[in-house]
């Protein structure tokens, strides 16, 4: 299938590292020409060796400064924005401060906006532009645990909407993918350990399925079949899929919407 993303302009943010590497992976493959963003120089630079692809670009776009550093690095505005980084942190309604929560917020929603900010006027001529926010699940369906963390994710889905209703009629297509449980190697070895005192044996195929036990698929749902869906929104063949909240969970959240 022809995806027509070669030569496209890319940005993936937080692609230093984790799914947003493989996001980036994915788009070098396809032809695109990739930014692969990292908060400091050493990231990017280190991101793109290790991706033999891509061009290094950096900035704390938890910043205004940070952003506008990142911006001036780009050969051209993205016709592809996606807005990868964000970040979970562990806390307790009792214990949290009002700073705990602006922090997830900048990093969780400003960090997307800024660049949305920046990039949007310029999206606005184009034949065909994506903007992609990444997610989570827990944004439909929070824990009483990290309340500041779902607070912020479910801020980026009703900014998602939002701007897919700002830029409706033009060649602009929004969405947001949220991913449920992804198996990352922290995720894996402390199910490992988890799995080990338990007894449920030794190997990640004898723990997986008491892990997945809830979940339909029978299995976690791993990066690059997140990454293969964020690089079909971002296709041609995805024009007709705008506005909506994607998840990707093997079917855990059973909710109709």
């Amino acid at each position: 299938m022809d995806l027509q993303l070669s030569g496209r302009h890319v940005l993936v943010t937080g692609s230093h590292r984790g799914t947003g590497l493989l996001i980036a992976k994915r788009f070098i493959e396809e032809g695109s020409d990739v930014a692969v963003h990292g908060f400091d120089e050493t990231q990017a630079s280190d991101a793109v060796a290790e991706l033999e692809g891509g061009y290094p670009v950096f900035g704390d776009i938890c910043r205004d400064e940070g952003t506008q550093i990142l911006v001036e690095q780009l050969k051209a505005t993205p016709e592809i924005l996606v807005n990868n980084y964000g970040t979970a942190e562990s806390g307790r309604w009792e214990t949290l401060r009002s700073s705990d929560w602006i922090d997830l917020y900048q990093k969780n929603v400003l960090s997307a906006e800024r660049l949305i900010q920046a990039f949007l006027p310029g999206m606005r001529t184009m034949n065909r532009a994506r903007i992609i926010n990444l997610g989570t699940v827990g944004s439909t369906r929070p824990n009483s645990r990290n309340p500041h963390y779902y607070a912020a994710k479910g801020a980026l889905a009703t900014m998602t909407v939002s701007l897919a209703k700002e830029v409706a009629g033009t060649n602009i297509r929004v969405n947001l993918v949220s991913p449920g449980m992804i198996l990352t190697p922290e995720v894996r070895e402390a199910y490992m350990r988890r799995g080990a005192a338990k007894g449920w044996g030794n190997t990640w195929e004898e723990i997986e399925p008491h892990i997945a036990a809830d979940i339909p698929i029978g299995r976690i749902v791993r990066r690059d079949e997140v990454a293969d869906l964020v690089v079909f929104l971002a296709s041609a063949k995805a024009d007709a899929i705008h506005g909506q909240n994607i998840r990707i969970d093997g079917g855990a959240l059973d909710v109709v919407t």
